[in-house]
C-alpha cells in the first residue's frame, strides 16, 4: 500500500456515543492529538436516527482521577437521538479531538498502524494507544434465517428509523414488530409516528408477569416468525405458536429488531481474541484487549447497551489509555477467561484484570437466552467456589443483570477458566 503516512497519540475508530466520548475525555486530560474516525459521512452513531427520547446523561468531563481536575460537564436531561448525539459531537471537539468523518479503516500494517482510505486519500495511521469503538449491527433477515418469499416491506431497526426520520419515506399501512425487547418498542414508537397502525408485537419468549406497554399493541409470546409471504409487497408474517396453532398476520410491513452482534471485523482482520460468547473483542476490566496497546468500548464489546451506557465505558477507557501512554499501564496479559454456562449468553467483561482488577462500577454485566426467576450465581474456578450470589429480580432476555465483581481477589492468575453458572 502507498500514501501518505503519519503518527498521533490516541486514534479512535469510530464516532458514535462510546468513541466520541473517548475522545472529549482523553483530549480533555491532555493526552496529544487525539484523531477520531468514522466511516459515515456523519458522527453520531446509532443516536443520529433515533427520534425518540430517554437519551441524557453526562456526556464528558476529563479524566479527574488523572488530570486531578474536572473538566468541562455537558449536563442534559432526556433528550432525543438527534440532540445527543450533536452534543456528543461537541463535546468531542470542544475537548480538543480532531474528528473525521467519510475515513473507512480498510485494515492493519501493525500492531497499532491501520490503513485507511477517505477524502484525503489513502493514509497510513501509527497510533501510541488505539481505542476501537465501531459499535453493533443488526443482523438482516438473511441472516436470522427466516424462509418465504423477499418482498419490499422488511426492515431492521435501524433501517426503518433511517426511513422515516432521514428519508421521509413512506412506510406502509399495517406493520408487525417482531422482539419486546427496547429496541422493538422503539421501533413500534417510529412506526406510530410515521402512522403506521402497528398489529402486533411478536416475541418468542414466553409470557412474563411485567410487561413493557406499547401503547394498545397486543403483544403475542412464545411464538416464532415461521415464514414471510408477499411478492410485489409483504402480505403477511407466519406464525407457530409453542402449542402447535400456526397463524398468519396480515400486514405490509415488518420490523426485525434485537438481534444485534457487534461490528467485529477490524478486530478480527487484526487477528484480536474474540470472545465466543459476546462475539466481540475479548477485553478485561482496563478495557486491554489480546493486543497491547489497543483498546475497545461500547458496543463492540457487548450488542447491544443503551447509549449512555456506551458512553460510559468511552468514558472510563480514557483512564488505562493515559497510562499506556505515560508508560506506567500494568502489563498486558495474566487475566483468566471468564466463561458462561446455558442459559447464560455472555458476560462482560470476559477477562480479569491482573492482580485482581476490578470492572466499572465493580460489577460484572450479564445477559440470559430465558427467562430466570431469581436465579443464584454461582462463580467457580477449577472446582473451587469463589462467589455466590442470588438476583433479588427475574433476569429475562434482552436485558442486562449484574454479578458483584468483589470475587475477582480470589482468582488464581495461573488457573484455568473461571465459570460462572446458574443453580
Amino acid at each position: 500500500m502507498t500514501g501518505h503516512a503519519r503518527d498521533i497519540d490516541v486514534l479512535i475508530i469510530g464516532a458514535g456515543p462510546a468513541g466520541l466520548a473517548a475522545g472529549a475525555e482523553l483530549a480533555g486530560a491532555g493526552a496529544g492529538r487525539v484523531e477520531i474516525l468514522e466511516r459515515e459521512q456523519e458522527a453520531g452513531g446509532i443516536p443520529r436516527h433515533c427520534h425518540h427520547g430517554g437519551f441524557g446523561g453526562r456526556l464528558g468531563r476529563a479524566a479527574h482521577a488523572w488530570a486531578s481536575a474536572t473538566g468541562s460537564a455537558y449536563a442534559q436531561g432526556g433528550t432525543s437521538g438527534p440532540a445527543y448525539a450533536r452534543r456528543s459531537v461537541a463535546a468531542a471537539l470542544d475537548a480538543g479531538a480532531e474528528l473525521r468523518t467519510g475515513v473507512t479503516v480498510t485494515g492493519w500494517a501493525g500492531p497499532r498502524t491501520v490503513e485507511t482510505t477517505g477524502p484525503a486519500g489513502i493514509e497510513r495511521i501509527t497510533a501510541r494507544a488505539v481505542v476501537l469503538a465501531t459499535g453493533a449491527r443488526e443482523r438482516p433477515r438473511s441472516a436470522r434465517l427466516i424462509p418465504g418469499t423477499r418482498p419490499p416491506g422488511v426492515y431492521t431497526t435501524g433501517e426503518l428509523q433511517q426511513a422515516v426520520h432521514l428519508y421521509g419515506q413512506r412506510i406502509g399501512t399495517r406493520a408487525v414488530v417482531v422482539g419486546d425487547e427496547p429496541v422493538g418498542h422503539a421501533a413500534a414508537a417510529t412506526l406510530r409516528a410515521a402512522g403506521v397502525h402497528v398489529v402486533a408485537m411478536v416475541t418468542d419468549q414466553p409470557p412474563r408477569p411485567v410487561r413493557l406497554r406499547s401503547g394498545h399493541t397486543p403483544l403475542l409470546t412464545a411464538a416464532t416468525v415461521t415464514g414471510l409471504t408477499g411478492r410485489t409487497r409483504l402480505s403477511g408474517v407466519a406464525l407457530r405458536h409453542d402449542d402447535g396453532r400456526t397463524t398468519t398476520l396480515r400486514c405490509d410491513t415488518v420490523v426485525l429488531t434485537g438481534d444485534f452482534v457487534p461490528d467485529h471485523e477490524l478486530a478480527r482482520r487484526g487477528g484480536i481474541l474474540l470472545d465466543p460468547g459476546t462475539r466481540g473483542p475479548a477485553y478485561d476490566a482496563a478495557f486491554r484487549t489480546s493486543r497491547p496497546g489497543v483498546f475497545a468500548a461500547g458496543n463492540v464489546l457487548h450488542a447491544v447497551e443503551r447509549a449512555e451506557f456506551a458512553a460510559q465505558e468511552g468514558r472510563a477507557v480514557a483512564v488505562p489509555v493515559l497510562h499506556r501512554l505515560a508508560g506506567t499501564d500494568d502489563p498486558a496479559g495474566g487475566g483468566r477467561p471468564l466463561v458462561v454456562d446455558t442459559p447464560l449468553r455472555w458476560i462482560a467483561p470476559n477477562v480479569t484484570g491482573p492482580h485482581g482488577a476490578r470492572p466499572q462500577g465493580d460489577r460484572f454485566v450479564l445477559r440470559t437466552a430465558r427467562r430466570l426467576s431469581r436465579p443464584l450465581l454461582v462463580v467457580s474456578q477449577d472446582g473451587r467456589e469463589l462467589h455466590r450470589q442470588r438476583l433479588l429480580s427475574a433476569a429475562v432476555p434482552g436485558r442486562p443483570f449484574h454479578l458483584a465483581a468483589d470475587w475477582t481477589d480470589h482468582v488464581d492468575p495461573d488457573g484455568p477458566s473461571v465459570r460462572i453458572s446458574v443453580l
